[in-house]
Order: C-alpha cells, then structure tokens, then sequence
C-alpha cells in the first residue's frame, strides 16, 4: 500500500531521472555480485567478511528501492516494444520478478534479524530460501532492464 501512495508524496515537477533505470540495473548488478560474494564468505566460514557484504548488499537493495520508486513518481511508464515470443519471454520473467521482489522484502529482513539476534540456526534456515530468491530478483531486474532500455524515450 505503500508503495502505492509513495510515488504521488515524491511527485515534484520535472527532474531529469533519465540515468536513473541504468543506474538502478547497476545496483542490481553489484548487488548480485555482493550476493554471490557472501554466500563464497559463509561456505569458507568468514563470518566478519560474510556479514559485511550482506549488510552492503541489503543497503544497495534498499537504495535501489529509493531509487526506484522515485524513478517511477517522476517518469512515465515505459511500454516494452518487443512481440512474439521475444514479448512473452519478457512478460514471464517481469511477472516472476515483481512477484518475489515483493517476497525477498520480508524475507532478507527476517533473515538479517536472525543473524542479529544471533539465532544462527534459524538463520542459516531461512537463508537457504532468501539467497536463491534475492539472486534471481537482482539478476532478472538487470535481465529486464536490458531488454526494455531500448524503448526508453530518448
């Protein structure tokens, strides 16, 4: 419901956030890379590191998140141009993206507040679902920005 609203609260006047969906597809990107690099830390048992980049990685979601939302409060809707089958592999995989997006919110937060609680068990427990799901939010947000960046206005 938030979400919703927020955009309406950000709406002041014309500002060019035209770089903003390129650089919302590199914080994906880095935000990918700080997943996969934390998952190498906690499988060589490199607490400190491991923690590290995933309180990086949840600071550069969130930011995104930012980024984002006000992205959309000041710019119109981009419609992807693409038909066929190229269309419908698009469709499927913003469908499947926007779906957990709304998931891995929740998710990376109980997970983050059980390694704080130091309820490592349970942590480690939920991660097993959060990584894969956080992994392939950041990727398909990458995927889907390449494939409608050209449509873009210019």
């Amino acid at each position: 419901m938030f979400l919703a609203t927020f955009p309406q609260i950000l709406a002041v006047g014309k500002i060019n956030v035209s770089y903003l969906p390129k650089l919302n597809a590199f914080i994906n990107g880095a935000c990918s890379v700080l997943l996969m690099l934390g998952y190498v830390s906690i499988r060589q048992r490199n607490f400190k590191i491991h923690r590290v980049l995933m309180l990086a990685t949840f600071f550069l979601s969130s930011l995104f998140l930012i980024s984002y939302v006000f992205y959309h409060s000041q710019a119109p809707a981009t419609k992807f141009g693409g038909a066929g089958a190229i269309r419908t592999v698009y469709f499927t995989i913003l469908i499947s993206h926007i779906i957990l997006a709304a998931l891995i919110v929740p998710l990376a937060l109980f997970t983050i507040v059980r390694s704080w609680r130091g309820e490592f068990e349970k942590h480690k427990k939920i991660a097993r679902w959060t990584l894969p799901i956080w992994l392939y939010v950041t990727l398909t947000g990458v995927i889907v920005y390449l494939m409608i960046s050209p449509y873009y206005p210019s």
